[in-house]
């Protein structure tokens, strides 16, 4: 039976949790978007290869954090509301970082992971450099990656004292991209983007 749902209703967590018919959603301050189909293949290796760097520095330095991937629940409580039915926000980054462990349940992750990775693909394009970069800003997500294959780029948002973003730091087809909650590990670009 074929799932229907009103794309002009604000939803919750609790909704969301009803909805078993495979497709992968997000919800934004309640209201439903649609994700993506399977990535192209230079998503795909651009993110795997994330996901690698990320994971050999956490294993490597025994670090206490963990990275995961997409599809993987990232909840937004508002105002320290977790009650599934108070959650109104819940989205699936391509990566992300978790350092405070206890933010962590069954069912993923439940508050601000310290890094999250975003890899552009046409069809998200605006919603990643606008309605998330304004979502994780807001949830202060301390450093939120923009990656854009086509261009061979990372632009790198560090979140201020003031709770807000700074202009971004792009970097370019080769050198090193900084990760910032790891005290500024590098990772080439070249790896990254090598074989897009």
């Amino acid at each position: 039976m074929e799932l229907i749902l009103d794309m002009t209703k604000r939803y919750t967590y609790a909704d969301y949790l009803t909805w078993l018919d495979g497709q992968t959603r997000e919800l934004i301050n309640g209201m439903i978007q649609k994700m993506s189909p399977a990535p192209r293949l230079v998503h795909a290796r651009v993110n795997r290869v994330i996901l690698w760097n990320l994971e050999t520095f956490i294993r490597k330095y025994k670090g206490a954090c963990e990275v995961f991937t997409a599809p993987f629940d990232v909840r937004f409580p508002r105002q320290g509301e977790t009650a599934d039915n108070k959650i109104d926000t819940v989205v699936q980054p391509d990566i992300c970082v978790v350092c405070d462990l206890s933010k962590l349940d069954e069912r993923g992750c439940c508050g601000a992971p310290d890094l999250i990775v975003e890899i552009l693909s046409p069809a998200t394009l605006k919603k990643d450099v606008t309605y998330k970069f304004a979502l994780y800003e807001a949830a202060s997500v301390k450093e939120y990656w923009i990656v854009q294959p086509k261009d061979k780029s990372i632009t790198v948002f560090l979140l201020q004292e003031d709770g807000k973003y700074d202009d971004g730091t792009p970097y370019e087809l080769e050198g090193q991209v900084p990760v910032h909650i790891f005290d500024d590990y590098p990772i080439d670009l070249d790896d990254i983007f090598g074989k897009s």
